[in-house]
């Protein structure tokens, strides 16, 4: 069977990604940008900051000037191979062997598959679709070697497909920068006029060899197939899956909790071989009449105590409607993570972080899994962003919770107020807040606090502890200054 390979290539990898987990940025210009010698540098720019000429590689300070309202991101290191290899794990529906081809592309080898899609226009047409639905702007190309795919991918017609032996004509016309070359290589080429790869293709080898070195010959080879090139695909992470099937269905309480407690000891043995522990699993069932029953517990942290784990799952057999009966349970492990192991302390400490984590983990199966959050700070000025939603219950602060006062229950979003202020750096005397005025009779502050220079420019804003007549005590601030511009008032939260 004929080799056949497919290269995808996200044109805008990152921030596509980005505006996919934020829409409102999908129209607006945007960067990720992080520090390289004291200076922030851009790393990448959506489409819209391309469109505006604000370019990877350009001063923060010079892309302001091209466009003052930019949008500002860090960029996460690591962060667009983490996302490829997470697309070369999507592709596996497509293929049994994808891999990320750094920085911003999948080399998928495609032999023998595409005729279940009725062949490979369908194939490819069927992959970018879905893609392009995602949100992901994509180019792609098919052709019988890695390195012709890979040119026409990036310099081809999009969705090319070069047919089997056909990648010496689809090349002709490609640029020497489809080849993959170094840039002393390409510069050397530029120099003489070549232009085209047609241009030199037929030179022959010794000439080139002299005059370019062995890498224009192995890239050329590479792409015409004359030269081997392989890739290590990914190794698809195995699931943690348990099935149990029964002789007879299974119709009452009793029976499916014997299966669970079963399958539960089953999983919890493989966790705890290799140190790992469930953050979120499922329980099915599959009835006679064909229909699948399930049910789905989260954990605040990883945990293969099948005891603990039953337990929660206890709570929601009930919602099991066996019907006819369950010929089929199946218990799969949504997400896994490794277990912290316990760290030996000096002196104890009151309170088993494990028996916490287990006990929180019963009240959400029976409040609901929204219903508790963790909180961590976040070296932020602003209050509305000084926090951030913990994703485990394990998870450390990257920085100190601040020794400023606080007010309990901080609004999301400031709601704009109207205030009596007698004179600028005053208090209000009184406000009106949704229909009704409120009287000041104490008042502290103002505590100024300016926005992050290195991520938006604006006013700053003075907070003042406001108390009223009844002992109640609001968290105001006024957005800029008197005497440059109208400034607004704001509540921000309330105190205990």
């Amino acid at each position: 069977m004929p080799k056949r390979f497919l290269s995808l290539w996200f044109c805008h990898l990152t921030t596509d990604r980005l505006a996919i987990r934020k829409p409102e940025l999908r129209e607006t210009p945007f960067v990720l940008v992080a520090s390289e010698q004291g200076r922030r540098m851009v790393q990448a720019s959506s489409r819209q900051a391309l469109a505006l000429g604000i370019r990877p590689g350009t001063s923060l300070a010079d892309a302001r000037v091209l466009h003052p309202g930019l949008e500002v991101y860090a960029d996460k290191p690591g962060w667009g191979e983490r996302l490829l290899y997470r697309l070369a794990e999507w592709c596996l529906r497509y293929t049994p062997f994808a891999a990320p081809d750094t920085p911003s592309g999948l080399i998928l080898d495609i032999s023998g598959v595409p005729h279940l899609w009725g062949g490979e226009a369908a194939y490819l047409e069927d992959l970018l679709s879905v893609l392009n639905g995602k949100g992901y702007q994509v180019r792609a190309a098919i052709a019988d070697t890695i390195g012709a795919a890979w040119a026409l991918a990036r310099y081809g017609e999009q969705g090319c497909i070069a047919g089997e032996g056909k990648q010496r004509e689809a090349l002709l016309s490609l640029p020497p920068a489809s080849l993959r070359l170094e840039p002393r290589v390409l510069e050397g080429l530029e120099k003489l006029g070549f232009r085209e790869i047609g241009q030199f293709i037929d030179l022959p080898a010794a000439t080139l060899r002299r005059r370019f070195g062995e890498g224009l010959l192995l890239r050329l080879g590479q792409a015409l197939g004359s030269e081997e090139e392989t890739f290590q695909p990914i190794q698809p992470r195995v699931p943690y899956e348990e099935q149990l099937p029964c002789l007879e269905p299974i119709r009452t309480a009793k029976g499916i909790e014997i299966a669970l407690r079963q399958l539960l000891d089953s999983l919890c043995q493989r966790l705890g071989r290799e140190g790992k522990g469930l953050r979120k699993a499922v329980f099915k069932g599959l009835r006679v009449d064909g229909i699948t029953v399930e049910i789905t517990i989260g954990t605040s942290r990883a945990s293969h105590n099948p005891l603990h784990l039953f337990r929660l799952f206890a709570l929601k057999i009930p919602l099991l409607e066996p019907a006819l009966g369950i010929e089929l349970f199946t218990l799969e492990g949504f997400l896994v993570e490794k277990v912290r192991l316990p760290q030996e302390q000096l002196w104890h400490r009151s309170g088993d972080p494990a028996a916490v984590a287990e006990l929180l983990d019963r009240v959400a199966a029976k409040l609901g899994s929204g219903r508790i959050h963790r909180y961590l700070p976040q070296d932020r000025y602003w209050p509305e962003h000084s926090v951030r939603p913990a994703q485990t219950f394990d998870e450390e602060p990257d920085t100190a919770w601040p020794d400023t006062i606080r007010p309990l229950h901080l609004l999301p979003v400031p709601e704009p107020i109207t205030v009596m202020v007698p004179l600028p750096d005053y208090p209000p005397l009184h406000f009106r807040y949704q229909g009704k005025v409120v009287r000041v009779a104490r008042a502290d502050g103002p505590e100024r606090i300016e926005q992050e220079w290195w991520l938006q420019t604006g006013p700053p804003r003075d907070y003042y502890c406001v108390e009223d007549a009844e002992g109640a005590r609001y968290w105001l601030f006024r957005l800029g200054l008197y005497g440059k511009g109208e400034p607004q008032w704001f509540l921000h939260g309330f105190f205990s």
